[in-house]
């Protein structure tokens, strides 16, 4: 990249700047009328060469390396994401946030890290989020100055800009993985033990409702999407979600995604608006990517009148913290329902809870799975069948710790028995869990 400069200048800045330069001289030298004549391929050669040419003006001054560099980066201006193209192709990137023409941080591997990444200034940033935005179909200005879109690739942009944004505009992408993290990678990555998969598998196939509840990015939905490879390719399965992210695998598979108001605030569709038509299409389970509203009401309905083995993720931070978060949904939805009847409406919905944390080094572990299984003089009768145990964080800052099995036989194992999905009680002996390299589950 371009070397040290003497006038204190960031190069990387300046580079930026050049770049934005050459960028408006592309487009002021070509004719996109001429696209549809020439067609795709070779109007991206024209292109091509037009930056070429421009790179290797006498004023420019690049090195050879960096006239290189500039010509890929202007296509990329042009056709992909601009500054931050090698972060997007980085397969170890979960997560890009931009916070600013001069601040670019990543997530990789469950870890925050600044990049050397630099956008030109804050109006090159904002041209760069109204491109991305408008390739998906949506708008950002000051009226709508907060914009949820899903890129082409499948990845979930958000972009905050100013006035609301106080430090110029902030973009956030969620990467979306082509590569499915399955259960044999969690178990290999001691996200959980072997023991906890064979029983989460028997409970996704013996059709119990299943609740996942975590903090942002702690693995929910990869979660979510591990339990659905389990479920029978006999099964017609409805999937509601606000930005589409879940991979179903089976053929008889209906995914709805929920629609935000246009620009006169019109058209809104709402999660809870999709659960009550997705009961007329006749689903034998119901997938709710998130519960975060009224919706929840529709979703414990359709999981107490015949949909079983439905599942659904929630934030929260503990298992009976989401418990209370069903609660508090109950109410967002305007039935006026007592406490203690809430409760036994939701105990004789949901039967397995399982919650995902990320830790501080960025692990993610499953910390326990539990059983609901009623209520008693008004609170929840729910027991933990495994829990992760921390006992520190050593000199590298890994955490340390283990799982367990907490010695309670779930109730739900005489209905698994009843489908023929028999499990040894002695898998449920309070003892420490071993953690494997090689685990191959039954599909």
């Amino acid at each position: 990249m371009v070397a040290a400069n003497q006038t204190g200048i960031d190069p990387r800045k300046s580079f930026q700047q050049l770049k934005t330069r050459l960028h408006h001289q592309m487009v002021d030298a070509i004719d996109m009328s001429k696209a549809g004549e020439l067609g795709e391929s070779e109007f991206r050669r024209q292109l091509h060469s037009l930056a070429n040419h421009l790179v290797n003006q006498r004023e420019v001054n690049l090195s050879a390396e960096d006239r290189q560099t500039m010509v890929s980066e202007l296509m990329d201006e042009i056709y992909g994401f601009g500054p931050i193209e090698k972060l997007m192709n980085d397969p170890e990137v979960s997560d890009v946030l931009v916070n600013g023409a001069d601040s670019v941080f990543v997530e990789r591997n469950g870890v925050l890290e600044h990049t050397d990444v630099r956008f030109a200034d804050d109006a090159h940033l904002m041209r760069f989020i109204q491109r991305l935005v408008g390739r998906a179909g949506r708008r950002i200005d000051e009226v709508s100055p907060m914009v949820d879109a899903k890129l082409p690739d499948g990845s979930r942009l958000h972009a905050v800009i100013p006035p609301l944004a106080l430090r110029g505009p902030t973009l956030s992408i969620r990467r979306f993985r082509t590569k499915a993290v399955l259960f044999e990678d969690m178990v290999k990555m001691q996200t959980l033990t072997p023991e906890m998969a064979d029983f989460l598998i028997h409970c996704v196939k013996g059709r119990l409702n299943v609740l996942l509840s975590g903090g942002t990015g702690a693995g929910k939905t990869t979660m979510l999407n591990n339990l659905s490879r389990f479920i029978p390719t006999s099964e017609r399965v409805v999937t509601i979600e606000e930005t589409a992210e879940l991979q179903l695998q089976q053929q008889d598979v209906v995914g709805l995604e929920t629609r935000t108001a246009n620009v006169e605030g019109k058209g809104l569709i709402t999660q809870r608006e999709l659960l009550r038509n997705s009961l007329r299409m006749r689903p034998d389970r119901i997938i709710v990517g998130e519960a975060r509203g009224a919706e929840v009401l529709e979703m414990l309905q359709a999981m107490n009148t015949g949909h079983d083995g439905s599942m659904s993720t929630v934030h929260a931070n503990d298992t009976r913290d989401a418990l209370h978060r069903l609660e508090l949904m109950i109410a967002l939805s305007g039935a006026e329902l007592p406490v203690h009847v809430a409760r036994q409406y939701i105990a004789s919905a949901i039967q397995i809870f399982v919650h995902i944390a990320r830790l501080s080094n960025g692990e993610r572990k499953v910390m326990r799975v539990s059983e609901l299984t009623g209520v008693t003089d008004g609170e929840f009768d729910i027991e933990d069948i495994f829990v992760f145990r921390m006992a520190g964080v050593d000199n590298d800052g890994k955490v340390l710790g283990s799982y367990y099995a907490t010695g309670y036989e779930p109730h739900c194992l005489r209905r698994l028995a009843t489908k023929g999905l028999e499990l040894n009680s002695r898998l449920f002996n309070a003892r420490e869990l071993k953690t494997r390299d090689e685990y191959k589950p039954e599909l």
